[in-house]
């Protein structure tokens, strides 16, 4: 028992430390969060949240080597995720001259359910998801272990994910934060949209 809560420990701690690494993930709540899209932020969330656990879930159990051995299909994937990311940050770029102050925005621009087709999208289309995954658990979890010890590891990644954004998201709805966002607003949406369509250019560039 106490070598199987090691484990979880060890792995969890790695994927803390993956989770809070600059990314994406943490570029698209970013931008939702200090544009004062919060449900949208916490939707994006959730959605990273689910997608993750859904390639954690075939990782563990072996499925997604079926998708890796395939590398058409693999790379079908990773050349679409780039491409979405591109088309956020454009949109993020275009949007900026249009910035509006936070007390302004529609209800569209702040959908949960948006916000979470978004997460799903974002995580679902990077197979660097399951590549992270494949090696965090060929290092750190023994063959053979036991299913409550596997559902410990799929439930705190997923609450880790919850966690982390949900942080970021809390940090950066401060009315200090929206205070910036008033005056620099459509220098962060250029800025974070640079950064997305960077991360969707490295992604295609790597399957071509």
């Amino acid at each position: 028992m106490s070598s199987e809560i090691a484990v979880i420990a060890t792995t969890l701690g790695f994927y803390a430390l993956a989770v809070a690494s600059p990314g994406p993930n943490f570029a698209l709540i970013s931008r939702l969060a200090l544009s004062g899209a919060r449900r949208a932020a916490i939707g994006a969330t959730l959605g990273l949240a689910f997608a993750a656990t859904f390639y954690a879930i075939l990782t563990i159990t072996g499925l997604s080597i079926a998708l890796t051995r395939v590398g058409w299909l693999a790379s079908l994937v990773q050349i679409a995720g780039g491409c979405y990311l591109i088309y956020l940050g454009a949109k993020a770029w275009l949007g900026a001259k249009h910035t509006l102050p936070l007390g302004t925005r529609g209800a569209s621009h702040n959908s949960a359910s948006k916000g979470a087709w978004t997460g799903i999208i974002v995580n679902l289309s990077n197979p660097k998801v399951i590549t992270f995954f494949l090696s965090l658990y060929a290092v750190t979890v023994p063959i053979g272990v036991s299913l409550w010890t596997k559902l410990a590891l799929l439930t705190g990644g997923f609450l880790l994910e919850v966690l982390w954004y949900g942080l970021v998201i809390v940090l950066l709805s401060t009315p200090p934060a929206r205070a910036i966002y008033d005056r620099a607003g459509q220098w962060i949406e250029r800025v974070v949209g640079t950064a997305l369509a960077v991360f969707g250019i490295r992604l295609i560039s790597e399957k071509l």
